[in-house]
């Protein structure tokens, strides 16, 4: 029934509104308790540069939705006037002002309402505890930037201010606020549902506008941080004159839209109130900017301004979030009655009588344009205007005042409240509003959520179709949105795609968040606390490319099991075989000339000492130890020094002979029989000391290799003294050297044996080999290192068998014929040991 009425009233406000009605005398009542509003009768001041003394601001627009907000506040304290339940028998007054969107004009109100009651004078005390202004609270203003003034100001007389619209989170902070509330939820709670929206779409390459206000910068600044820490890559970010009559206005909005158009984002976020979102729209228009999806907040959404724009709806997409609010019942019929009521002679004497009361001519008429309006100029807006906060606002603060009071259901007992006494009640205690619980949280704010509404056209005709909603997690509803994409569906919005784990993100261009996956190299690991780097494994841990996790190294050495070892211990068996083979021949025919003139038993010394330098094989095979790598090297230089030994004294028996025939009888006495073990004696005596220096100096010890091997640790033998191991190696060469010295050049008649030319041959081998060793071991950092000695050791070893010891095996057994006293003359100069004795 209330449609047809609102119809009615409308056609007759249409013919009423040519004379001018007494609505703006409805904002000032008398009562026993004021509350003081703000709110935004018009906009679009003069410019205040060019204003030269402190005289009125005035508003050259009449701005609706703030009319609306204002009945709002009136129709909420009339109710209350009229409840038996909620402050019965007191009656709440009302003193409501423009503030123009302007701190400069919120100020004139705010100092009025600061004022000491009756009178205008604010009184400069010590303690305020006992001062009483002109009013018990404060409603609004709307926007963040009038309440940061404004809020200071109350703050100091902890007077109750409950904005309506005010959402930056510099207002939550209590320390510097302590008597500010608000019945919208932060900016903070905003930008989360904008940030969850992106996501939900996969949308991270966008670009973010706001207004050169609090609101536009705050709001901006709070989803730039929230933003980073959801992987959203922000392409531009940038601010948008307030002004709109600034000369360079135009030029920014115009280059704005400039910038977007070069970074080739999809996703716009718009942080505005709806003058310059309209602006801002209304270039990208004329300028061609291809369709987009635009993100936008209560500030615009909803504004008819916005939405008139023409041919708007070649913008693209629209979505935004819009407070979640109920609607109030028989404001609408409120709002009707009233229009009606203040085209009467009767009432408006009436209004007048009230505004009287109010003293009037402290800053005179409060909107001069408001007699000028009609029902049907507010009726479109009143089902789309948030006029729950406001209403909550109001009742917020009836709500304190009853507490505070100590009313009960019947009554209230009228006695004098200090403002700051509410503000113990709106802290801690809950209040309920049509049904519905509110209370204001530690920031003192109150957070209903969110709706998420999309712009629906339909024959031209637009729509706010609420499709998802957003409290603790956001909910969409995707099959209502219909994009201006050919297919409909969501368009993309990417300048990167998301990395696989093992991959980490590397930087391209001049964006921070624009970046390629790049895989993780070898003993690196990609983890998840810092995406954008690689972290490098510990020294005893692995990695392949493009891993998650590092992985325990594997030691490494010569396996008894692998392949290669198995080959190398079949070549030493196979040499130590022939070594005592030949041992065996030599001891059978010990006393035959070819053994006596070879050096008889030293021969068998020689041999063992070989078939323990080819055994040592087995001390590089294995894991190994500091022990070990201690005892290979010298047992290597013992053994082969061993051998030598015998060399020597051989190749010295032959230079007496061949060199020094004259001396021969007299010295070759001191290399030859008994003595001679005591010259082998003398030569291993003369190695251990060299061992004791090496064992003093710096033996070789063990060492994890992790650089070598990609995937396991070389466990090799280091030598810690190069000099140690020159001395203790370099007396075995010393030897070889003199051995080959007295022997090469050794000539004998192609009759005789040449005993020097199998000394020689063993020494020019061993040289040979170590000049190979040498250089493939300073070099080698592998497992074949350890295969590199035993390869020397086996190869020493089968060389003086074949060059020395072998020819003579063959005339042993092939040749008898040979082994004669005869052959081999030139070669002993002394009868057979046993004989000489």
């Amino acid at each position: 029934a209330m449609v047809p009425e609102l119809l009615l009233c409308v056609s007759f406000g249409c013919a009423a509104a040519l004379s001018p009605t007494c609505l703006s005398a409805q904002f000032r009542r008398p009562g026993d308790y004021i509350i003081g509003g703000l709110f935004p009768f018009g906009k679009d001041i003069i410019n205040l540069t060019a204003r030269s003394e402190p005289t009125l601001v005035v508003c050259e627009r009449l701005f609706l939705d703030g009319l609306i907000w204002a009945l709002g506040m009136k129709f909420a304290v009339d109710q209350i006037n009229n409840s038996t339940s909620l402050l019965p028998g007191v009656q709440l007054g009302y003193d409501m002002y423009d503030t123009c969107f302007e701190p400069l004009v919120a100020l004139q109100p705010s100092l009025l309402f600061l004022a000491r009651n009756g009178t205008r004078g604010i009184g400069a005390l010590c303690n305020y505890t006992n001062y009483q202004p002109r009013v018990t609270a404060v409603i609004g203003p709307h926007k963040s930037d009038l309440c940061l003034v404004t809020a200071k100001l109350f703050s100091f007389l902890l007077i109750p201010q409950v904005s309506y619209g005010a959402s930056s989170e510099k207002l939550s902070n209590t320390e510097s606020y302590p008597s500010f509330y608000r019945t919208v939820p932060s900016d903070k709670n905003l930008v989360e549902a904008v940030v969850l929206l992106l996501n939900k779409f996969g949308w991270n390459w966008i670009a973010t506008i706001g207004t050169d206000d609090e609101y536009g910068r705050g709001a901006q600044g709070l989803f730039l941080s929230t933003a980073a820490n959801h992987s959203i890559c922000i392409a531009f970010e940038g601010l948008i004159p307030t002004d709109l009559t600034d000369p360079n206005a135009q030029n920014q909005l115009e280059d704005t839209i400039k910038v977007i158009n070069n970074t080739n984002v999809n996703i716009i976020v718009l942080f505005a109130f709806s003058q310059p979102a309209q602006a801002l729209l209304e270039h990208s228009i004329r300028m061609g900017l291809s369709e987009k999806v635009w993100i936008g907040t209560e500030a615009w959404i909803l504004s008819d301004i916005a939405a008139s724009i023409p041919n708007i709806q070649s913008i693209g997409t629209v979505l935004g979030f819009i407070m979640k609010a109920g609607t109030i019942p028989g404001f609408q019929q409120y709002v009707a009655d009233l229009f009606t009521s203040v085209q009467q002679d009767k009432f408006c004497q009436e209004s007048r009588e009230f505004d009287h009361l109010m003293n009037p001519d402290v800053l005179g008429t409060h909107c001069k344009e408001c007699d000028h309006v009609s029902l049907q100029d507010v009726s479109p807006m009143l089902s789309r205007s948030q006029i729950q906060p406001v209403y909550v606002a109001v009742y917020s603060v009836a709500h304190a005042l009853h507490r505070a009071l100590g009313c009960t259901h019947r009554a209230c007992p009228k006695a004098p409240i200090r403002s700051w006494q509410l503000l113990h009640f709106m802290d801690t205690l809950p209040f309920e509003v049509n049904g519905q619980s509110f209370r204001f949280d530690q920031s003192h704010g109150t957070n209903t959520g969110y709706k998420l509404i999309f712009w629906s056209w339909k024959n031209g005709t637009l729509t706010y179709l609420p499709v998802g909603d957003y409290e603790e997690s956001l909910y969409i509803n995707k099959s209502q949105i219909q994009f201006h994409t050919a297919d409909q569906k969501e368009p993309t919005s990417a300048c990167f795609r998301h990395c696989k784990p093992g991959q980490f993100k590397q930087i391209k261009g001049f964006h921070l968040c624009c970046y390629d996956c790049t895989d993780c190299p070898e003993n690196t690991f990609w983890s998840t606390k810092d995406s954008s780097t690689c972290t490098p494994c510990l020294e005893h841990q692995w990695s392949p490319v493009r891993s998650t996790r590092c992985y325990d190294r594997s030691e490494r050495y010569l396996f008894w099991d692998e392949p290669l070892t198995v080959a190398l211990l079949t070549l030493m068996s196979i040499t130590v075989s022939l070594t005592c083979l030949t041992a065996l021949l030599f001891l059978k025919n010990l006393e035959t000339p070819l053994v006596q003139a070879s050096g008889g038993k030293l021969n068998l010394f020689a041999l063992f000492a070989l078939t323990l330098l080819c055994l040592s094989c087995c001390l590089y095979i294995g894991k190994p130890s500091n022990n070990l790598c201690m005892i290979q090297q010298i047992v290597y230089a013992l053994c082969l020094s061993g051998c030598f030994s015998t060399f020597f004294i051989k190749s010295l028996e032959i230079t007496l002979v061949t060199e020094f025939p004259r001396c021969a009888p007299t010295c070759l006495h001191w290399v030859t029989q008994r003595r001679a073990w005591l010259l082998v004696a003398l030569c291993l005596l003369t190695e251990c000391l060299f061992c004791f220096c090496y064992l003093h100096l710096g033996p070789d010890y063990l060492v994890a290799d992790y650089k070598s091997l990609p995937t396991e640790v070389l466990l090799v033998c280091n030598t810690e003294s190069w000099v140690a191991f020159a001395l203790m190696h370099g007396y075995n060469g010393c030897l070889a050297c003199v051995c080959f010295l007295c022997t090469f050049m050794v000539r004998t008649s192609g009759k005789k044996y040449n005993m020097a030319r199998g000394i020689t041959f063993a020494i020019l081998i061993y040289f040979v080999i170590w000049i190979f060793f040498v250089a493939i071991f300073a070099t080698l950092k592998t497992v074949l290192r350890s295969v590199t000695q035993i390869g020397t050791i086996l190869t020493t070893s089968l060389g003086i068998l074949g060059t020395y010891y072998i020819p003579k095996c063959y005339i042993i057994l092939r040749k008898p014929n040979l082994n004669t006293m005869d052959y081999f003359h030139n070669s002993i100069q002394e009868e057979p040991e046993e004989d000489s004795q």
